[in-house]
């Protein structure tokens, strides 16, 4: 079957941004169309492809399908209007919510009005998002996008990812806005200009970051934040953290390789030893690093465990029932459910038996290096403290929901979780892979109630004074206080010099790829 995959984010990477850019894509009322049913419904011939039925397609792809044992895609030539029919038609069969999607006019959603055929049917696809709210009066659905399908198979495979290596953090998204790095990949571009945890962007090519809200400036800061291309040089002023001065340093975008074991190592604390495990990504290559991390912090003979995934926006569910058996292994774990999903009335997969994720006990087989089958190690823990905000979504947070499910007392320190109980199977059409809410998730206990987040147990503000692990950082200090004690301290006041400086922040949103904010399956 195909396989989930779990992440947190809403239409394209770049609305994250400005609020200029807020105001992309917006559909016609009117009459719905394409809502095509039975023999020539376009989305059961793309689902049909392998046994050589084709896509219909705008411009038919050219090279081989990786889901079609690398066999010449049998895309044949079609309009955009063939595509928005398979789109409605998708969305009307897997949709979770599909008795919420509103009534659209697909006819205005051209490349002429849009730019590009894929801009076109990625507003087409937003549009038909439900519109209905949660009880905090969020929207339902902000996790529903679009994406490449090639770089989606580059990113989630194998953890490439055109870019700097650099992760920022907006924490004010309107002028004065602040862009903050939050950690780099080690061996990157921004590795290598010494940027490190803290330091503020101000300007992208000449463009001043903080103020400029005109939409020239706008399209020049997504240029240099965002490269699509390897080789692409942009300008960056930079102020580290606690400098009065800034300095320009120039960035030339790689195919960087993303590192989501940052950080592993014990402290002793009185007589005995307490492991931290920085963790950013479920990825593929990330299999293979928590293996060697759980196998380095179980010799470490470890009696308490912080687990950082403040900045991990989820990826794939199985990873995330790896990491949830080693961390409490057998004797909680043994015929239990990790996580059991939840479809529409008309889902097909709502009548399968594998619906349930078990806590995995032996590797999956997702990063080469590991050998399928191969039994996991263990920690035995009947207590995590794991350090959280709003960046820790859905395959992240599943791993919350899975321990507690089992009675593993899971103390979060942090802030309060992005809340996304759901995820999906990545479904590609004609170069473009449709990521649409098609689950939800419930633990063992039958819970999965938290599409407004886990609140932590103690509050405590990103502490960007102090490296990632470093035991003065707030959130990690608050940790090891709270172990000892059993209450919140006053950690919360080391970060104050930040807020200090800079003024109170809005939610801190990360800007990073769709795909690193999800919960998935891979195929199977």
């Amino acid at each position: 079957m195909r396989q989930p995959f779990r992440s947190s984010t809403s239409t394209a990477l770049t609305t994250l941004l400005l609020t200029s850019l807020l105001l992309a894509c917006g559909g016609g009322g009117g009459g719905d169309s394409g809502n095509d049913e039975g023999s020539d419904n376009p989305y059961v011939q793309r689902t049909a492809s392998a046994n050589g039925k084709a896509a219909i397609c705008a411009a038919p792809r050219r090279g081989n399908d990786p889901y079609n044992g690398n066999q010449p895609y049998p895309d044949r030539q079609g309009s955009i209007d063939d595509e928005k029919k398979w789109v409605r038609a998708f969305m009307g069969d897997i949709y979770l919510w599909y008795r919420e999607i509103p009534s659209v006019n697909a006819a205005p959603y051209t490349a002429s009005n849009y730019g590009s055929v894929t801009d076109a049917l990625d507003a087409y696809f937003q549009d038909l998002k439900t519109r209905q709210t949660t009880a905090s009066g969020r929207l339902k659905d902000e996790f529903s996008f679009t994406y490449s399908t090639a770089l989606f198979n580059a990113q989630s495979r194998s953890g490439v990812e055109i870019g700097y290596g650099m992760q920022v953090a907006l924490l004010a998204t309107q002028p004065p806005r602040e862009a903050v790095i939050v950690y780099t990949d080690p061996n990157t571009p921004a590795a290598g200009q010494h940027i490190d945890r803290g330091a503020e962007i101000l300007a992208v090519d000449g463009v001043d970051l903080v103020y400029d809200d005109s939409q020239s400036g706008i399209d020049t800061l997504n240029a240099g934040l965002f490269p699509e291309v390897q080789g692409e040089s942009h300008q960056f002023t930079i102020r580290d953290y606690g400098s009065d001065s800034s300095r320009s340093v120039t960035l030339t975008a790689v195919a960087a390789n993303s590192v989501p074991v940052q950080k592993v190592q014990s402290y002793t604390a009185g007589s005995s030893k307490v492991g931290y495990l920085l963790f950013t990504q479920h990825i593929a290559t990330a299999e293979g690093e928590l293996i060697n991390a759980i196998t380095q912090l179980r010799d470490a003979g470890i009696s308490d465990l912080v687990l950082d995934m403040r900045y991990n926006g989820g990826g794939y569910l199985d990873i995330a029932s790896e990491l949830a058996y080693m961390i409490a292994g057998p004797a909680r774990t043994t015929g239990r459910t990790f996580e059991k999903l939840s479809f529409n009335d008309k889902n097909p997969l709502a009548t399968q038996t594998d619906t349930v994720t078990p806590f995995h006990t032996t590797a999956q087989g997702f990063d080469p290096s590991v050998t399928s089958g191969s039994s996991l190690p263990t920690l035995n823990l009947p207590r995590l403290f794991m350090l959280t905000g709003s960046g820790t979504c859905s395959a992240s947070e599943a791993v919350i929901n899975g321990l507690r499910g089992v009675g593993v007392n899971v103390v979060l320190i942090g802030d309060t979780s992005c809340g996304k109980p759901y995820g999906f199977f990545p479904t590609d059409n004609c170069g473009l892979s449709y990521f649409a809410i098609e689950f939800a998730g419930v633990n063992d206990q039958g819970f999965g109630d938290y599409a407004d987040g886990f609140d932590p147990n103690c509050y405590v503000s990103d502490d960007f004074g102090h490296a990632l692990g470093d035991r003065n950082e707030a959130l990690l200090a608050t940790a090891l206080g709270y172990r000892s004690s059993g209450s919140c301290t006053t950690a919360s006041s080391r970060a104050a010099s930040f807020d200090e400086n800079h003024g109170a922040h809005e939610p801190m949103k990360l800007l990073r790829s769709p795909l690193r904010e999800n919960r998935f399956f891979r195929r199977r």
